[in-house]
């Protein structure tokens, strides 16, 4: 009987380790972004994941070969991927353009479908309305002369892309000598109801909101009331993202280095909170560049790019502040984006300018990075993006 009871304590203990460590660990899909125009980067690279051990495989599934294509939106619902081209005077294709691909559902093999010009100078983030029939490009337009400028971009039932239907632009600060003659659109992102869409305009330093229509299908965009929320002269809004609850909105000030915490009332923007990166150093060793909260809304992540390249960690308290945790070296140069796995144990950064993903290990439980796990050599990553269709 003691032999047979140590048999059964074997056997459960050999389902229970299967069941927490022996069962297969999920593979994901990942798509990263990256500027083109030498011999180290093609354009997209679509790579596995895998979630037990936070490796990425090192040689790809597919590369698509597209120019410049900095930002990647997916629309899982049509099984449609969107590149923002980011060209622009000086690059070998001078024309910004918006490309499109299908994505087949079961392997994530992607295929051309459509190319658009955006009638503006390197288009650098475009984001979809809820309904699916617009994308909302921003041209950032690094020349002062036109400068940048929103870009409404019609999507057909397929996700084919049409010409631009509307064009805003917005009048510019000219507080930096640099940054700020002209404007530059630099995100576009779509509230949570799909009824605003707050558009960060470095040059101007505001966010303009403007309200969503499409029953006027050739201008879908009218200004909201307020027309804009003004930040602090010389900021340079960046990113913006909301909390998983629609409730926050967080947004990057490029320029002066520090990151604004808002209540989402209404259809518009309560500045709540504004959180200093270089509390009392340079500004000019800080830019924070990419933002984003965790799945659960417990803890939001930027990265700080310039001299400092590294991700700084906060945590949301419950009466929402935001109270920083911990600075994680990016272990690279130029964090420009990065995302966390759909397990919530990884953190993929792309680290442009020294030409490498690199792979963080994450605790869900208290949002700290830790342990480097992976660096692999890609020629300059932009964007980082999962396939994720456990929420569809």
């Amino acid at each position: 009987m003691h032999g047979l009871l140590q048999i059964r304590l074997g056997i459960a203990a050999a389902l229970l380790a299967f069941s927490t460590a022996g069962a297969a660990a999920p593979m994901y899909q990942v798509l990263i972004g990256s500027y083109t125009g030498d011999d180290n980067s093609k354009g997209i690279y679509r790579m596995q994941f895998d979630a037990g051990n936070g490796q990425l495989e090192s040689k790809p599934l597919q590369v698509v070969r597209t120019d410049n294509p900095s930002w990647l939106a997916l629309d899982l619902n049509r099984n449609r991927l969107y590149a923002a081209n980011e060209n622009g005077p000086g690059q070998p294709d001078p024309v910004g353009r918006v490309s499109a691909f299908i994505m087949a559902p079961n392997s994530g093999q992607l295929s051309p479908l459509a190319q658009q010009i955006t009638l503006g100078d390197e288009p650098t983030h475009l984001s979809q309305s809820r309904d699916g029939r617009y994308l909302f490009v921003s041209n950032y337009g690094s020349n002062p002369n036109p400068g940048g400028s929103l870009a409404v971009m019609p999507t057909a039932k397929d996700g084919t892309l049409m010409p631009v239907t509307q064009i805003a632009t917005h009048k510019a600060s000219e507080v930096h000598p640099e940054r700020q003659q002209s404007s530059h659109v630099h995100s576009a992102v779509v509230s949570p109801d799909g009824k605003t869409l707050f558009v960060s305009d470095l040059g101007a330093d505001k966010i303009f909101a403007y309200r969503y229509d499409p029953a006027n299908a050739e201008r879908p965009l009218s200004p909201a009331d307020p027309a804009f929320i003004s930040l602090p002269e010389g900021s340079g809004p960046r990113h913006l993202v909301f909390s998983p609850d629609g409730l926050q909105a967080y947004v990057t000030l490029e320029l002066s280095a520090q990151v604004a915490r808002f209540d989402h009332v209404d259809g518009s923007l309560v500045q709540r909170q504004l959180v200093d990166l270089a509390a009392g150093g340079d500004i000019k060793l800080h830019s924070p560049g990419a933002i984003h909260p965790s799945a659960d809304g417990r803890f939001l992540y930027i990265s700080d790019r310039a001299e400092k390249n590294r991700i700084m960690v906060y945590a949301i308290e419950d009466n929402a502040n935001l109270r920083e945790i911990q600075q994680r070296s990016s272990e690279g140069r130029e964090p420009r984006e990065f995302a966390i796995d759909p397990s919530g144990r990884y953190m993929i950064i792309a680290n442009q300018k020294s030409d490498a993903l690199v792979v963080l290990r994450r605790d869900p439980d208290n949002g700290m990075l830790g342990d480097t796990l992976q660096t692999l050599p890609i020629g300059r990553p932009s964007d980082v993006k999962f396939i994720d269709r456990s929420g569809l």
